[in-house]
C-alpha cells in the first residue's frame, strides 16, 4: 500500500518498471529530471502517463550537480553507466567527471517556471515540485496550479551545509497558512524526505504539516544489503515505531 517513485535514472528500463508495478496493482509516480531536449521530456511523460503512472515529481532542486568529491574520483570508462533516458545522446556523456556528472548530463539547467506550465499543457497528471526550499516557492507552486511540492535539500547531496527538509518545513507551512486558507490549501499535498531513518521522524514531520514522507536511503540500504527480506524489516520497523511514538505522544 506504499506509493512508489519510479527514477529517471534507474539500471532498470521504464518498461521493466511499468510492468512490475502493473503486476502488482500498486500505485506510482514519476521522478523527473528535465532534459534538455524537450521532446524526448515528452515522450517520458506520456509514456508514464499511458502506463497508469498517477502523479509527475518534477526535480527542480539539481540544476547542476554539486561537488560530490568521491563521485569525482569515480571515472566512467565506458558508456554502460548512461541511463537509457539519454538515447541517441550518449556520445555526448563526459567520461572525465565522476560517474553521477556522466549521468545527470543532460538535465537542463534553465529550469523554471514557465516550463511548469508547459508541461501542465502534455499530461494530465497531478505535478508535484521535488526540491522545494523556501517558503517564497511553496506559495509560487499553489499559484503555478500545481498539486504538491515535495520539502527536499535532494538528501544534502547538492549544496553544502543546506538546509534539512525538517528545517525549512515550519518555514513553508508558515508561509502557505499565511497566504491562502485552509480550504484553497485543502487539496495542496506538502510532502518532505530526507533523513527519514526512525518512525519518529515521520512523526515529526506529519506534526510540523506535512501529509507524507519520503524514504530513500533506507529503502536502498535494506534492499542492497538484504534484498526484499531488508525491505520488509525495514518497513514493519518504521511502523512500528510510529506506533510506539504516537501511542509515547497520547496520540
Amino acid at each position: 500500500g506504499i506509493n512508489y517513485l519510479l527514477p529517471t535514472l534507474s539500471s532498470y528500463s521504464y518498461d521493466e518498471m511499468y510492468e512490475e508495478a502493473a503486476s502488482f496493482d500498486m500505485d506510482f509516480f514519476f521522478q523527473l529530471y528535465v532534459n534538455q531536449d524537450r521532446s524526448l521530456v515528452q515522450d517520458m511523460v506520456q509514456n508514464a502517463e499511458s502506463h497508469g503512472c498517477r502523479a509527475l515529481f518534477v526535480t527542480v532542486d539539481a540544476p547542476q550537480l554539486g561537488r560530490r568529491d568521491r563521485d569525482r574520483r569515480m571515472k566512467t570508462v565506458d558508456n554502460s553507466s548512461v541511463a537509457q533516458v539519454q538515447g541517441n545522446q550518449e556520445k555526448d556523456v563526459p567520461q572525465d567527471q565522476g560517474t553521477t556528472a556522466a549521468i545527470t548530463s543532460f538535465i537542463d539547467p534553465s529550469l523554471s517556471w514557465p516550463d511548469i506550465e508547459w508541461m501542465q499543457t502534455i499530461t494530465k497528471m497531478d505535478i508535484v515540485l521535488k526540491g522545494i526550499q523556501s517558503g517564497a516557492d511553496a506559495v509560487m507552486a499553489v499559484r503555478a496550479g500545481v498539486k504538491g511540492i515535495v520539502v527536499s535539500n535532494h538528501g544534502g547531496r547538492q549544496v553544502d551545509t543546506a538546509r534539512s527538509g525538517i528545517e525549512i518545513l515550519p518555514e513553508v507551512m508558515g508561509a502557505l497558512e499565511a497566504e491562502f486558507s485552509a480550504a484553497e490549501l485543502e487539496d495542496f499535498h506538502v510532502l518532505l524526505d530526507g533523513g527519514i531513518r526512525r518512525g519518529t521522524d515521520i512523526f515529526k514531520a506529519i506534526a510540523l504539516g506535512a501529509r507524507a514522507v519520503g524514504v530513500g536511503k533506507p529503502a536502498a540500504y535494506a534492499m542492497s544489503a538484504y534484498g526484499q527480506p531488508g525491505i520488509e524489516q525495514m518497513l514493519g520497523q518504521l511502523r512500528e515505531e510510529f506506533a510506539n511514538v504516537m501511542q509515547l505522544m497520547g496520540c
